[in-house]
């Protein structure tokens, strides 16, 4: 599985450690975003990246990190196709693929430490989309797009 990743400045950091934890599973990963943490750089533009990635069929799932995670789900969701899930622990990583077929997690790297972000990602990429009713409710999501992004 191909997984694209990136940050502004305030998520480089985190996004080392992430990436790092991804190559140790054995995960292809797409870099962007932030080159530092000391130059800044806008959240629209990494969160733009890793949306781009995954609808050109480049990665299969991305990953999203700002400072709160707020801004870049923001931009993620402002894409047709993407469903960004802003989650704050490893319950809501893993309800966002089950319940609602997220393919972009996004979380803030001054909002939670380290070991928090590794178990989101590790519950965000081990679920399966559970289909049923749930299947109903992403497809009503899919109808609002068509209505909605023209």
């Amino acid at each position: 599985m191909k997984i694209s990743i990136a940050s502004d400045h305030a998520g480089y950091e985190l996004r080392q450690i992430v990436i790092g934890h991804l190559k140790d599973l054995d995960y292809e990963v797409i870099d962007g975003g932030a080159l530092s943490s000391s130059e800044p750089y806008s959240y629209v533009e990494a969160g733009k990246k890793v949306c781009k990635d995954i609808l050109d069929g480049e990665a299969n799932k991305g990953i999203a990190i700002c400072g709160t995670g707020i801004g870049i789900s923001m931009v993620c969701n402002k894409h047709k196709g993407i469903r960004c899930a802003l989650c704050n622990n490893e319950y809501m990583a893993r309800m966002c693929r089950q319940h609602n077929d997220a393919n972009v997690l996004s979380f803030g790297a001054r909002v939670v430490g380290q070991a928090l972000a590794l178990a989101m990602v590790d519950a965000f990429l081990d679920e399966d989309f559970t289909g049923g009713r749930h299947a109903v409710r992403v497809g009503d999501i899919g109808v609002l797009e068509q209505e909605n992004f023209k």
